[in-house]
Protein backbone atom coordinates (compact mmCIF):
# COMPACT_ATOMS: atom_id res chain seq x y z
CA UNK A 1 0.00 0.00 0.00
CA UNK A 2 3.07 2.27 0.49
CA UNK A 3 3.71 2.52 -2.84
CA UNK A 4 0.79 3.37 -4.35
CA UNK A 5 0.75 6.09 -1.00
CA UNK A 6 4.14 7.27 -2.72
CA UNK A 7 2.39 7.40 -6.15
CA UNK A 8 0.21 9.97 -5.01
CA UNK A 9 3.14 12.18 -3.46
CA UNK A 10 4.62 11.88 -7.00
CA UNK A 11 1.74 12.55 -8.64
CA UNK A 12 1.19 15.68 -6.01
CA UNK A 13 4.31 17.27 -6.90
CA UNK A 14 4.32 16.45 -10.47
CA UNK A 15 0.73 18.24 -10.64
CA UNK A 16 2.14 21.24 -8.72
CA UNK A 17 5.15 21.46 -10.93
CA UNK A 18 2.91 21.24 -14.74
CA UNK A 19 0.87 23.23 -13.28
CA UNK A 20 2.39 26.10 -12.34
CA UNK A 21 3.89 25.97 -15.80
CA UNK A 22 0.48 27.21 -17.24
CA UNK A 23 -1.53 28.47 -14.31
CA UNK A 24 -0.04 31.79 -15.00
CA UNK A 25 -1.20 32.22 -18.43
CA UNK A 26 -4.69 32.99 -17.19
CA UNK A 27 -4.03 35.84 -14.98
CA UNK A 28 -1.61 37.28 -16.62
CA UNK A 29 -3.65 40.80 -17.83
CA UNK A 30 -4.38 40.69 -14.18
CA UNK A 31 -0.63 40.72 -12.94
CA UNK A 32 0.24 43.06 -15.54
CA UNK A 33 -2.04 45.49 -14.49
CA UNK A 34 -1.39 44.89 -10.86
CA UNK A 35 2.60 44.47 -11.12
CA UNK A 36 3.38 47.05 -13.49
CA UNK A 37 5.05 44.63 -16.70
CA UNK A 38 5.39 46.11 -19.47
CA UNK A 39 4.06 43.51 -22.64
CA UNK A 40 7.26 42.38 -23.47
CA UNK A 41 8.15 42.03 -19.96
CA UNK A 42 5.40 39.77 -19.24
CA UNK A 43 6.34 37.10 -21.35
CA UNK A 44 9.16 36.54 -18.44
CA UNK A 45 6.50 35.43 -16.16
CA UNK A 46 6.79 31.87 -18.32
CA UNK A 47 10.33 31.90 -19.65
CA UNK A 48 12.06 32.62 -16.31
CA UNK A 49 10.55 29.36 -15.09
CA UNK A 50 10.78 27.26 -18.13
CA UNK A 51 14.57 28.29 -18.87
CA UNK A 52 15.65 26.86 -15.32
CA UNK A 53 13.50 24.01 -15.54
CA UNK A 54 14.27 23.21 -19.06
CA UNK A 55 18.28 23.94 -18.20
CA UNK A 56 18.86 21.94 -15.11
CA UNK A 57 16.24 18.55 -15.35
CA UNK A 58 19.50 16.65 -16.71
CA UNK A 59 21.84 17.68 -14.31
CA UNK A 60 19.36 17.12 -11.53
CA UNK A 61 18.62 13.63 -12.71
CA UNK A 62 22.17 12.88 -13.19
CA UNK A 63 22.67 14.04 -8.96
CA UNK A 64 19.56 12.33 -7.99
CA UNK A 65 21.39 8.71 -9.45
CA UNK A 66 24.51 10.33 -7.34
CA UNK A 67 22.74 11.54 -3.99
CA UNK A 68 19.76 9.81 -4.08
CA UNK A 69 16.91 10.30 -5.72
CA UNK A 70 14.40 10.55 -2.73
CA UNK A 71 16.99 13.74 -1.29
CA UNK A 72 16.60 15.59 -4.72
CA UNK A 73 12.99 15.37 -4.71
CA UNK A 74 12.71 16.11 -0.83
CA UNK A 75 15.15 19.09 -1.65
CA UNK A 76 13.29 20.51 -4.63
CA UNK A 77 9.86 20.79 -3.25
CA UNK A 78 11.10 23.19 -0.57
CA UNK A 79 12.87 25.44 -2.87
CA UNK A 80 9.56 25.16 -5.36
CA UNK A 81 7.25 25.42 -2.34
CA UNK A 82 9.48 28.76 -0.43
CA UNK A 83 9.39 30.15 -4.31
CA UNK A 84 5.77 30.09 -4.04
CA UNK A 85 5.50 31.54 -1.20
CA UNK A 86 7.65 34.69 -2.44
CA UNK A 87 6.17 34.96 -5.84
CA UNK A 88 2.85 35.39 -4.19
CA UNK A 89 4.03 37.99 -1.66
CA UNK A 90 5.83 39.90 -4.84
CA UNK A 91 4.98 43.21 -5.70
CA UNK A 92 7.22 44.68 -8.20
CA UNK A 93 8.21 42.92 -11.57
CA UNK A 94 11.97 42.36 -10.44
CA UNK A 95 11.07 40.12 -6.97
CA UNK A 96 8.05 38.35 -9.07
CA UNK A 97 10.71 37.29 -12.01
CA UNK A 98 13.20 36.18 -9.50
CA UNK A 99 10.57 33.97 -7.56
CA UNK A 100 9.69 32.32 -11.39
CA UNK A 101 13.30 31.66 -11.62
CA UNK A 102 13.22 29.86 -7.96
CA UNK A 103 10.52 28.05 -8.59
CA UNK A 104 12.06 26.11 -12.14
CA UNK A 105 15.05 25.90 -9.99
CA UNK A 106 13.06 23.81 -7.59
CA UNK A 107 10.37 21.90 -10.17
CA UNK A 108 13.65 20.91 -12.13
CA UNK A 109 15.35 18.86 -9.04
CA UNK A 110 11.94 17.45 -8.10
CA UNK A 111 10.86 16.53 -11.82
CA UNK A 112 13.82 15.00 -12.97
CA UNK A 113 13.76 12.20 -10.53
CA UNK A 114 10.22 11.34 -10.58
CA UNK A 115 10.08 8.88 -12.78
CA UNK A 116 13.26 7.40 -11.37
CA UNK A 117 11.68 6.64 -8.37
CA UNK A 118 8.52 5.22 -9.76
CA UNK A 119 10.07 2.84 -11.99
CA UNK A 120 12.14 1.14 -9.04
CA UNK A 121 9.14 1.32 -6.73
CA UNK A 122 6.68 -0.25 -8.95
CA UNK A 123 8.30 -3.21 -10.09
CA UNK A 124 5.19 -5.73 -11.65
CA UNK A 125 4.69 -4.73 -14.71
CA UNK A 126 1.11 -4.57 -15.01
CA UNK A 127 1.10 -2.03 -11.58
CA UNK A 128 4.43 0.24 -13.75
CA UNK A 129 1.88 0.33 -16.41
CA UNK A 130 -1.14 1.25 -14.42
CA UNK A 131 0.92 3.64 -12.04
CA UNK A 132 3.06 5.20 -15.25
CA UNK A 133 -1.15 5.70 -16.31
CA UNK A 134 -1.84 7.83 -12.96
CA UNK A 135 1.34 9.96 -12.91
CA UNK A 136 0.64 10.59 -16.79
CA UNK A 137 -2.41 12.21 -16.04
CA UNK A 138 -0.85 14.93 -13.88
CA UNK A 139 1.46 15.77 -16.74
CA UNK A 140 -1.20 15.78 -19.22
CA UNK A 141 -4.29 17.67 -17.42
CA UNK A 142 -1.75 19.30 -15.49
CA UNK A 143 -1.77 22.47 -18.16
CA UNK A 144 -5.77 22.25 -18.67
CA UNK A 145 -6.23 22.12 -15.09
CA UNK A 146 -3.79 24.68 -14.60
CA UNK A 147 -6.14 27.14 -16.79
CA UNK A 148 -9.56 26.01 -15.14
CA UNK A 149 -7.77 27.03 -11.52
CA UNK A 150 -6.30 30.16 -12.26
CA UNK A 151 -9.53 31.71 -14.12
CA UNK A 152 -11.57 30.76 -10.62
CA UNK A 153 -8.65 32.16 -8.40
CA UNK A 154 -7.98 35.02 -9.95
CA UNK A 155 -11.44 36.07 -10.41
CA UNK A 156 -12.32 34.58 -7.30
CA UNK A 157 -9.78 36.29 -5.03
CA UNK A 158 -6.28 37.88 -6.60
CA UNK A 159 -3.87 36.46 -8.37
CA UNK A 160 -1.20 36.17 -5.97
CA UNK A 161 -3.46 32.86 -4.86
CA UNK A 162 -2.74 30.92 -7.84
CA UNK A 163 0.90 30.94 -5.84
CA UNK A 164 -0.14 30.55 -2.52
CA UNK A 165 -2.38 27.65 -3.02
CA UNK A 166 1.37 25.59 -3.59
CA UNK A 167 2.33 26.41 -0.03
CA UNK A 168 0.47 24.00 1.77
CA UNK A 169 0.10 21.31 -0.87
CA UNK A 170 4.04 21.49 -1.30
CA UNK A 171 4.68 21.10 3.03
CA UNK A 172 1.72 18.33 2.58
CA UNK A 173 4.22 16.66 -0.43
CA UNK A 174 7.30 17.20 1.62
CA UNK A 175 5.99 15.54 4.46
CA UNK A 176 4.31 12.62 3.42
CA UNK A 177 7.26 12.26 1.25
CA UNK A 178 9.36 11.06 4.62
CA UNK A 179 7.18 8.80 5.21
CA UNK A 180 6.31 6.96 2.25
CA UNK A 181 9.52 7.49 -0.45
CA UNK A 182 12.25 4.67 -0.07
CA UNK A 183 15.49 5.47 0.97
CA UNK A 184 18.29 5.20 -1.50
CA UNK A 185 21.94 5.66 -0.88
CA UNK A 186 22.88 6.84 -4.39
CA UNK A 187 26.05 5.78 -6.30
CA UNK A 188 28.26 8.80 -4.54
CA UNK A 189 29.34 11.73 -6.18
CA UNK A 190 32.49 9.98 -7.00
CA UNK A 191 30.97 7.83 -9.47
CA UNK A 192 30.09 10.81 -11.62
CA UNK A 193 30.33 13.73 -10.72
CA UNK A 194 30.94 15.22 -14.32
CA UNK A 195 31.62 18.90 -13.30
CA UNK A 196 32.95 20.18 -16.66
CA UNK A 197 30.07 18.51 -18.34
CA UNK A 198 27.82 19.42 -15.75
CA UNK A 199 28.72 23.31 -17.05
CA UNK A 200 28.52 22.82 -20.55
CA UNK A 201 25.08 21.07 -20.39
CA UNK A 202 23.19 23.40 -18.15
CA UNK A 203 24.81 26.65 -19.82
CA UNK A 204 23.99 25.15 -23.34
CA UNK A 205 20.35 24.52 -22.34
CA UNK A 206 19.64 27.30 -20.51
CA UNK A 207 21.01 29.56 -23.13
CA UNK A 208 19.63 27.95 -25.68
CA UNK A 209 15.95 27.90 -24.13
CA UNK A 210 16.45 32.31 -23.71
CA UNK A 211 17.29 32.18 -27.12
CA UNK A 212 14.14 30.36 -28.28
CA UNK A 213 11.44 32.00 -25.67
CA UNK A 214 13.09 35.38 -27.06
CA UNK A 215 12.45 34.37 -30.83
CA UNK A 216 15.75 34.20 -31.85
CA UNK A 217 15.94 38.00 -31.62
CA UNK A 218 20.07 37.59 -29.99
CA UNK A 219 21.71 35.14 -32.36
CA UNK A 220 25.04 34.89 -30.59
CA UNK A 221 23.30 33.34 -28.11
CA UNK A 222 21.92 30.32 -29.94
CA UNK A 223 25.40 29.96 -31.84
CA UNK A 224 26.76 30.04 -27.98
CA UNK A 225 24.89 27.48 -27.18
CA UNK A 226 25.04 25.09 -30.11
CA UNK A 227 28.90 25.17 -29.14
CA UNK A 228 28.64 24.78 -25.70
CA UNK A 229 25.95 21.53 -26.55
CA UNK A 230 28.80 20.17 -28.94
CA UNK A 231 31.14 20.57 -26.45
CA UNK A 232 29.41 18.87 -23.92
CA UNK A 233 28.50 15.26 -26.44
CA UNK A 234 32.40 15.81 -26.96
CA UNK A 235 32.99 15.41 -23.40
CA UNK A 236 30.62 12.78 -22.76
CA UNK A 237 32.25 10.61 -25.26
CA UNK A 238 35.35 10.73 -23.46
CA UNK A 239 34.95 11.30 -19.85
CA UNK A 240 35.63 8.75 -17.39
CA UNK A 241 32.69 9.53 -15.20
CA UNK A 242 30.08 11.22 -18.22
CA UNK A 243 26.93 12.81 -16.53
CA UNK A 244 24.84 11.52 -19.29
CA UNK A 245 26.39 8.45 -20.35
CA UNK A 246 25.98 8.26 -24.45
CA UNK A 247 25.03 4.56 -24.12
CA UNK A 248 21.83 5.90 -23.04
CA UNK A 249 20.89 6.88 -27.01
CA UNK A 250 21.63 3.02 -27.73
CA UNK A 251 17.99 2.48 -27.28
CA UNK A 252 15.28 3.33 -29.84
CA UNK A 253 12.60 3.35 -27.61
CA UNK A 254 15.03 6.05 -25.28
CA UNK A 255 15.76 8.08 -28.38
CA UNK A 256 12.33 8.28 -30.13
CA UNK A 257 10.28 8.66 -27.36
CA UNK A 258 12.33 11.60 -26.21
CA UNK A 259 12.49 12.98 -30.12
CA UNK A 260 8.52 12.54 -30.19
CA UNK A 261 7.98 14.44 -26.99
CA UNK A 262 9.66 17.09 -27.85
CA UNK A 263 7.49 17.55 -31.28
CA UNK A 264 4.63 16.39 -29.89
CA UNK A 265 4.45 19.06 -27.16
CA UNK A 266 5.72 22.03 -29.32
CA UNK A 267 2.85 21.47 -31.03
CA UNK A 268 0.31 20.46 -28.02
CA UNK A 269 1.33 23.12 -25.45
CA UNK A 270 0.87 26.15 -27.95
CA UNK A 271 -2.84 24.44 -27.64
CA UNK A 272 -3.12 25.92 -23.93
CA UNK A 273 -1.80 28.88 -24.50
CA UNK A 274 -2.92 30.56 -27.87
CA UNK A 275 -6.45 28.84 -27.72
CA UNK A 276 -7.00 30.85 -24.37
CA UNK A 277 -5.42 33.85 -26.06
CA UNK A 278 -8.25 33.45 -28.31
CA UNK A 279 -10.80 32.95 -26.41
CA UNK A 280 -10.41 36.53 -24.17
CA UNK A 281 -9.10 38.80 -26.98
CA UNK A 282 -10.90 37.58 -29.63
CA UNK A 283 -14.45 35.90 -28.19
CA UNK A 284 -14.43 38.64 -25.19
CA UNK A 285 -14.39 35.75 -22.63
CA UNK A 286 -13.38 36.63 -18.78
CA UNK A 287 -10.47 34.66 -17.31
CA UNK A 288 -12.94 32.50 -14.97
CA UNK A 289 -14.70 31.72 -18.53
CA UNK A 290 -11.88 30.40 -20.09
CA UNK A 291 -10.87 28.38 -17.32
CA UNK A 292 -14.22 27.20 -17.72
CA UNK A 293 -14.07 26.56 -21.26
CA UNK A 294 -11.01 24.48 -21.09
CA UNK A 295 -12.59 22.40 -18.46
CA UNK A 296 -13.59 19.43 -20.98
CA UNK A 297 -10.38 19.38 -22.15
CA UNK A 298 -8.88 18.74 -18.70
CA UNK A 299 -11.91 16.18 -17.94
CA UNK A 300 -11.23 14.22 -21.30
CA UNK A 301 -7.34 14.01 -20.94
CA UNK A 302 -7.74 12.55 -17.08
CA UNK A 303 -10.54 9.93 -17.97
CA UNK A 304 -8.54 8.69 -20.33
CA UNK A 305 -5.19 8.78 -18.90
CA UNK A 306 -6.59 6.91 -15.41
CA UNK A 307 -9.30 4.60 -17.14
CA UNK A 308 -8.48 3.89 -20.78
CA UNK A 309 -4.26 4.55 -20.90
CA UNK A 310 -3.22 1.46 -19.05
CA UNK A 311 -5.69 -0.85 -20.28
CA UNK A 312 -5.01 -0.40 -23.97
CA UNK A 313 -1.56 -0.42 -23.57
CA UNK A 314 -1.67 -3.41 -22.27
CA UNK A 315 -3.79 -5.32 -24.72
CA UNK A 316 -2.10 -3.17 -27.90
CA UNK A 317 1.21 -1.91 -26.64
CA UNK A 318 2.87 1.59 -26.24
CA UNK A 319 4.02 2.13 -29.56
CA UNK A 320 -0.11 1.47 -31.23
CA UNK A 321 -1.65 3.73 -28.28
CA UNK A 322 0.87 6.50 -29.06
CA UNK A 323 0.35 6.61 -32.36
CA UNK A 324 -3.53 6.79 -32.08
CA UNK A 325 -3.23 9.62 -29.46
CA UNK A 326 -1.01 11.90 -31.83
CA UNK A 327 -3.44 11.00 -34.25
CA UNK A 328 -6.36 12.71 -32.30
CA UNK A 329 -4.64 15.77 -31.34
CA UNK A 330 -3.73 16.33 -35.52
CA UNK A 331 -7.49 15.91 -35.64
CA UNK A 332 -8.01 18.47 -32.83
CA UNK A 333 -5.40 20.96 -33.91
CA UNK A 334 -6.51 20.66 -37.81
CA UNK A 335 -9.99 21.83 -36.52
CA UNK A 336 -8.36 24.96 -34.93
CA UNK A 337 -6.76 26.53 -38.56
CA UNK A 338 -10.34 26.68 -39.13
CA UNK A 339 -11.50 28.52 -36.26
CA UNK A 340 -13.61 31.48 -37.18
CA UNK A 341 -14.15 35.24 -35.38
CA UNK A 342 -17.46 34.59 -34.76
CA UNK A 343 -16.96 31.07 -32.84
CA UNK A 344 -20.09 29.23 -31.12
CA UNK A 345 -18.28 27.29 -28.55
CA UNK A 346 -20.70 24.34 -28.89
CA UNK A 347 -19.70 23.94 -32.76
CA UNK A 348 -16.37 25.30 -33.11
CA UNK A 349 -14.45 24.74 -29.47
CA UNK A 350 -15.99 21.66 -27.58
CA UNK A 351 -14.94 19.27 -30.72
CA UNK A 352 -11.50 20.40 -29.78
CA UNK A 353 -11.16 20.15 -26.37
CA UNK A 354 -13.04 16.56 -26.67
CA UNK A 355 -10.47 15.33 -29.50
CA UNK A 356 -7.37 17.08 -27.37
CA UNK A 357 -8.36 14.02 -24.90
CA UNK A 358 -5.87 12.36 -27.35
CA UNK A 359 -3.11 14.02 -24.72
CA UNK A 360 -3.98 11.26 -21.95
CA UNK A 361 -3.09 7.96 -24.68
CA UNK A 362 0.43 10.39 -25.94
CA UNK A 363 2.06 11.15 -22.77
CA UNK A 364 1.46 7.75 -20.60
CA UNK A 365 2.85 5.74 -23.70
CA UNK A 366 5.79 8.10 -24.25
CA UNK A 367 6.44 8.05 -20.84
CA UNK A 368 6.75 3.78 -21.06
CA UNK A 369 8.70 3.81 -24.42
CA UNK A 370 11.01 6.34 -22.76
CA UNK A 371 11.83 4.45 -19.48
CA UNK A 372 12.05 1.32 -21.44
CA UNK A 373 15.43 1.17 -23.03
CA UNK A 374 17.24 3.02 -19.29
CA UNK A 375 19.07 0.65 -17.07
CA UNK A 376 18.26 1.19 -13.51
CA UNK A 377 21.18 2.63 -12.84
CA UNK A 378 20.60 4.88 -15.37
CA UNK A 379 16.94 5.67 -14.08
CA UNK A 380 17.60 9.52 -12.85
CA UNK A 381 18.86 10.16 -15.74
CA UNK A 382 16.37 8.85 -18.30
CA UNK A 383 14.12 10.40 -16.45
CA UNK A 384 15.76 13.93 -16.31
CA UNK A 385 16.56 13.52 -20.23
CA UNK A 386 13.05 12.36 -20.36
CA UNK A 387 11.97 16.11 -18.53
CA UNK A 388 13.77 18.02 -20.42
CA UNK A 389 12.89 17.01 -23.88
CA UNK A 390 9.38 17.86 -22.39
CA UNK A 391 9.84 21.44 -21.28
CA UNK A 392 12.52 22.26 -24.21
CA UNK A 393 9.39 21.14 -26.55
CA UNK A 394 7.38 23.53 -24.42
CA UNK A 395 9.27 26.65 -24.82
CA UNK A 396 9.96 26.13 -28.94
CA UNK A 397 6.49 25.47 -29.15
CA UNK A 398 5.73 28.45 -27.09
CA UNK A 399 7.95 30.52 -28.75
CA UNK A 400 8.14 29.95 -32.31
CA UNK A 401 4.29 29.40 -32.68
CA UNK A 402 3.73 32.90 -30.68
CA UNK A 403 6.07 34.49 -32.66
CA UNK A 404 4.52 33.50 -35.82
CA UNK A 405 0.85 34.21 -34.92
CA UNK A 406 2.27 37.96 -34.07
CA UNK A 407 4.32 38.39 -37.18
CA UNK A 408 0.66 36.98 -39.30
CA UNK A 409 -1.49 39.29 -36.86
CA UNK A 410 0.46 42.24 -37.89
CA UNK A 411 0.84 41.25 -41.89
CA UNK A 412 -3.08 41.11 -41.57
CA UNK A 413 -3.93 44.68 -39.93
CA UNK A 414 -1.28 46.25 -42.29
CA UNK A 415 -3.42 45.08 -45.05
CA UNK A 416 -6.76 47.07 -43.64
CA UNK A 417 -7.95 43.85 -41.38
CA UNK A 418 -9.63 44.32 -38.05
CA UNK A 419 -8.01 43.62 -35.45
CA UNK A 420 -10.42 40.59 -34.14
CA UNK A 421 -9.71 39.00 -37.70
CA UNK A 422 -6.01 39.71 -37.84
CA UNK A 423 -5.77 38.21 -34.06
CA UNK A 424 -7.58 35.24 -35.87
CA UNK A 425 -5.56 34.55 -38.41
CA UNK A 426 -2.76 34.98 -36.45
CA UNK A 427 -3.91 31.65 -34.66
CA UNK A 428 -4.84 29.55 -37.35
CA UNK A 429 -0.98 30.16 -38.78
CA UNK A 430 0.21 29.12 -35.36
CA UNK A 431 -2.02 26.28 -35.30
CA UNK A 432 -1.62 24.80 -38.76
CA UNK A 433 2.09 24.74 -37.65
CA UNK A 434 1.03 22.76 -34.75
CA UNK A 435 -0.18 19.98 -36.72
CA UNK A 436 2.40 19.78 -38.62
CA UNK A 437 4.79 19.47 -35.54
CA UNK A 438 2.63 16.58 -34.55
CA UNK A 439 2.19 15.20 -37.82
CA UNK A 440 6.28 15.03 -37.80
CA UNK A 441 6.20 13.46 -34.23
CA UNK A 442 3.96 10.34 -36.11
CA UNK A 443 6.36 9.88 -38.31
CA UNK A 444 9.26 9.29 -35.93
CA UNK A 445 7.17 7.77 -33.81
CA UNK A 446 6.09 5.17 -36.32
CA UNK A 447 9.86 4.73 -37.95
CA UNK A 448 11.89 4.76 -35.05
CA UNK A 449 9.75 3.46 -31.98
CA UNK A 450 9.59 -0.88 -31.38
CA UNK A 451 8.40 -2.75 -28.66
CA UNK A 452 9.89 -2.25 -25.22
CA UNK A 453 13.36 -4.16 -25.41
CA UNK A 454 13.21 -7.69 -23.38
CA UNK A 455 9.58 -6.91 -22.52
CA UNK A 456 7.30 -10.03 -21.75
CA UNK A 457 4.45 -10.68 -23.95
CA UNK A 458 2.42 -8.48 -21.45
CA UNK A 459 4.78 -5.67 -22.03
CA UNK A 460 4.12 -5.61 -25.80
CA UNK A 461 0.41 -5.93 -25.37
CA UNK A 462 -0.03 -9.62 -25.65
CA UNK A 463 -1.58 -12.72 -24.53
CA UNK A 464 0.35 -13.44 -21.59
CA UNK A 465 -0.56 -17.34 -21.78
CA UNK A 466 1.56 -19.87 -23.28
CA UNK A 467 0.77 -21.28 -26.67
CA UNK A 468 0.58 -24.46 -28.16
CA UNK A 469 3.15 -24.56 -30.74
CA UNK A 470 1.60 -25.89 -33.92
CA UNK A 471 3.28 -28.26 -36.10
CA UNK A 472 2.49 -29.05 -40.03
Amino acid sequence: MHRWTALGVLSAAGLMTILDGSIVTVAMPAIQQDVGFSPAGLSWMVNAYLIPFGGLLLLAGRLGDLIGRRIMFLAGNAVFTGASLLAGLAGGPGLLITARFLQGVGSAMASAVVLGILVTIFTDVGERGRAIAIFSFTGAAGASIGQVLGGVLTDVLSWPWIFFINVPIGLATILLAVRVLPRDRGLGLSAGADVIGAVLVTSGLMLGIYTVVEGGRHAWTGIVALVLLAGFVARQATATDPLMPLRIFRSRNVTGANLTQMLALSGMFAFQILVALYMQKVLGYTALETGLAMLPAAVGIGVVSLFVSARVTARFGGRVVLIAGLVLLIAAMGLLTRIPVRAGYVTDLLPVMLLISGGGLVLPALAGLGMSGARGSDAGLASGLFNTTQQVGMAIGVAVLSTLAASRTDELLAAGGSPAAALTGGYRLAFAVSAGLLVAGLAVAVAVLRKPEGATSQDRGGDPRPRRRITR
